[in-house]
């Protein structure tokens, strides 16, 4: 498995705070039977500023480390970009990074209201040859209430990412039953821990591919837990099956 979003590189955000953290965290990640980890910081103008080069000095560290203490894990470069309309000359600078230096872009929104310039972003993604891919799109409230509002996203390009720990009700029940119902209805193209701390999640993952069985098939979870992450990686195209619609009934049933 390749987990696609993680908060492990130390000292620059909210998640792992020392290169001991981050290695106690790896070792779990290995167990729990990923051989692939996405790094993914945050960057969050004028709050979360640590620079490219600066994450990878410290992602050279962890590498060593892991090779030390026998962790087979590969380690690979990006951030979770928070949405801004210089987005990309963030990336032409080398201050925030597309995911393994390819096309695909990492970024997340507000909690609770929909940004009014999220077109306007995904726009200039596009027309710069990036692929928009949204984090955790069940944890907004304002796709919770309309996840068909994802629809005409993904007709724009948009690609997205759901947590580990939604599947499970780590963040609450609403938000565990908008994963599942966005997994059902192919919504989703990748999944990840969104992990920033050790314990909870990669010890986990067992319940979390049971719940996963439930939903859909083992085919289709290969494909979110694995598949789609080593395209990303190798810079290749994702064909996208457009979603199903998810039918009124079902909000009255989720959100009564």
């Amino acid at each position: 498995m390749i987990d696609f979003h993680s908060h492990i590189v130390y000292d620059v955000d909210d998640g792992s705070e020392t290169i001991e953290q981050s290695i106690e965290i790896l070792k779990k990640a290995e167990k729990a039977g990923f051989t692939k980890v996405i790094l993914t910081p945050h960057y969050m103008e004028d709050y979360y500023e640590f620079p490219a080069s600066e994450i990878e000095e410290k992602i050279q560290l962890l590498r060593q480390k892991c090779q030390e203490e026998q962790i087979n894990i590969e380690l690979y470069q990006a951030n979770e970009i928070y949405i801004t309309n210089h987005m990309i000359d963030f990336i032409e600078n080398n201050e925030a990074t597309t995911i393994n230096n390819s096309r695909y872009v990492l970024f997340e929104l507000p909690m609770n209201e929909e940004p009014p310039n999220l077109l306007e972003v995904i726009y200039q993604l596009v027309e710069n040859h990036k692929v928009p891919i949204i984090a955790h799109p069940e944890r907004y409230a304002y796709i919770q209430k309309a996840p068909n509002r994802l629809l005409e996203l993904i007709e724009h390009g948009v690609l997205f990412q759901t947590n580990y720990g939604s599947i499970i009700g780590q963040y609450g029940k609403e938000i565990q039953k908008t994963a599942k119902l966005l997994i059902e209805h192919n919504f989703i193209h990748f999944l990840g821990s969104d992990v920033h701390h050790e314990g909870y999640i990669y010890e986990k993952m067992p319940e979390i591919r049971e719940q996963l069985r439930k939903i859909i098939d083992n085919e289709k979870i290969e494909e979110l837990t694995t598949e789609n992450a080593e395209k990303v990686l190798q810079n290749e195209e994702i064909e996208v099956e457009m979603p199903e619609k998810i039918k009124q009934g079902f909000f009255k049933k989720i959100f009564s």
